[in-house]
């Protein structure tokens, strides 16, 4: 870090005097300029920046053990079994590829990307780690996408300024600015904590969004906040670019982590423990299980040898050494100097594939299987017609023209998307209906279309908002 002493008073009064003077007209402009380049940064960014919708199972809960920052909207109807969630994510390849959270597409069944520019791809997971937080998530564009660079985390200093882009609450693409206020915490989400905690506003629906530095790099993905409340407290935390880009470039290449293993259990060794040994001071890792027939067993490596230093870095805590370890390259030789009944000595280890089974026990995505959607003719819906007795039960307005939902199948597509019995449908693709045979006849129409969804303008029974709303339901058309 570099620090700045102030100069003596005596020997640089008259310089300081004249550099004041020199400056004083100028300091305007100075500002002016330095807030232009930031906007202009950041306007280069959005492109880079997506809001990524999914829809999940309404039981589904994400455990974790501190608050992640995806926002849930709730679907209209009690009834729905699916609701959405808002998240957001940034592209890293032109092709189409989008880092995000992985909390963010958990147990997803749908999910949409949208642009900064309002268009909207639908996206698939095609890797995820549970552990590191991180997904990857494809879209099919017909167009090169912008692409945010990596950043450098390790650079990182505290005090260091950084933007936090994402759609926070789902309102729309956003940018907060702050500093780097810790590196290396610890909320144990993982036994590889490693987090930036930086007081740029991150809110629930900034998950998986990009921490940048100012020159436009992404240094880390916003992943979790700890707050009192619901909202941002300024104290967030992002994964580092080393680390996210170490698992982003592995589930590309291999499709899964696979980390570097050695087979030991180890902690950091506290006061109390280094006092029961009679180590001077706390130092190294201890030793407290090696695997049989593992790496570190076959050198030697022992219950209770305290591991210092590994491949010529010295860890600063466990964490730290178990990250040393996965993001060795499989087949290398680490060395790593050992105490063993108070002499050290170095320890030659042939660093091997995590056991894949046992990596994906703990690690493998767990993703929701896509509901079987019904889609018979009649898209599952049970259509009857709006009776003056029927309206006046569901206290609608005299002279209502439309067509009564009287059953809507279970599993079907309507359901999924909030439709129950009760509701009633004005238009169908932008055309009044008054009877279920012009509502059928209009389904068939955009069947016949190869459309892959017909609109319905649809009154809800149950109205949180006044007034009908747009449905898009899905209707198996062949190549729609």
């Amino acid at each position: 870090m570099d620090r700045c002493q102030a100069p003596p008073r005596h020997r640089f009064l008259t310089a300081a005097i004249m550099i004041v003077l020199a400056v004083s007209g100028a300091g305007p402009a100075l500002a002016d300029d330095v807030s232009a380049s930031r906007s202009e940064i950041i306007r280069g960014l959005l492109p880079t920046v997506v809001n990524i919708s999914v829809r999940k199972p309404d039981a589904v809960s994400v455990p974790t053990s501190a608050p992640t920052v995806d926002a849930a909207i709730p679907e209209p109807t009690a009834s729905s079994n699916l609701k959405t969630y808002i998240g957001s994510g940034f592209v890293i390849d032109p092709s189409g590829l989008i880092v995000t959270n992985y909390h963010v597409v958990q147990d997803s069944v749908e999910i949409t990307v949208v642009f900064s520019d309002g268009a909207r791809l639908a996206g698939r997971i095609t890797g995820a780690s549970r552990l590191a937080d991180l997904a990857l998530v494809k879209v099919a564009a017909n167009h090169s996408l912008a692409a945010a660079h990596w950043g450098d985390s390790d650079r990182l200093q505290v005090g260091d300024q950084v933007l936090a882009a994402g759609d926070p609450f789902g309102i729309g693409l956003s940018v907060s600015a702050g500093i780097v206020s810790g590196l290396n915490r610890d909320i144990q989400d993982s036994p590889y904590d490693d987090f930036i905690q930086t007081d740029a506003t991150i809110n629930h629906g900034n998950s998986g969004g990009p921490l940048f530095d100012m020159q436009g790099n992404v240094i880390g993905v916003d992943s979790d906040i700890i707050s009192p409340t619901s909202g941002s407290s300024g104290v967030g935390f992002a994964i580092p670019s080393r680390n996210a880009r170490f698992v982003v470039d592995r589930l590309r290449k291999y499709g899964w982590v696979r980390p570097g293993w050695i087979g030991v259990k180890v902690q950091t060794i506290t006061p109390e423990m280094a006092e029961a040994m009679g180590m001077a001071q706390p130092e190294g890792s201890l030793v407290a299980w090696v695997l049989p027939d593992g790496p570190a067993k076959k050198a030697g490596l022992a219950i209770g040898d305290v591991i210092l230093r590994y491949d010529g870095s010295t860890p600063s805590d466990d964490r730290a050494l178990l990250r040393d370890i996965v993001t060795t390259t499989v087949g290398d030789t680490a060395t790593l100097l050992v105490r063993h009944d108070g002499e050290e000595h170095n320890v030659s280890i042939v660093v091997d594939a995590w056991p894949r089974d046992q990596w994906d026990a703990q690690d493998a995505p767990m993703l929701a299987q896509r509901p079987k959607i019904i889609i018979p003719p009649n898209l599952g819906l049970s259509l009857s017609a709006l009776t003056s007795d029927a309206a006046a039960k569901l206290g609608l307005e005299n002279g209502l023209k439309g067509v009564l939902v009287s059953d809507v199948a279970a599993n079907s597509d309507p359901a999924h998307r909030g439709m129950v019995s009760g509701d009633v449908i004005l238009r169908v693709q932008d055309q009044p209906v008054a009877t279920p045979a012009e509502a059928q006849s209009r389904i068939e129409a955009a069947r016949a279309s190869k459309r892959a969804f017909v609109l319905m303008l649809v009154l809800p029974k149950v109205r949180n908002v006044k007034g009908p709303k747009w449905v898009a339901v899905q209707t198996g058309a062949a190549g729609g």
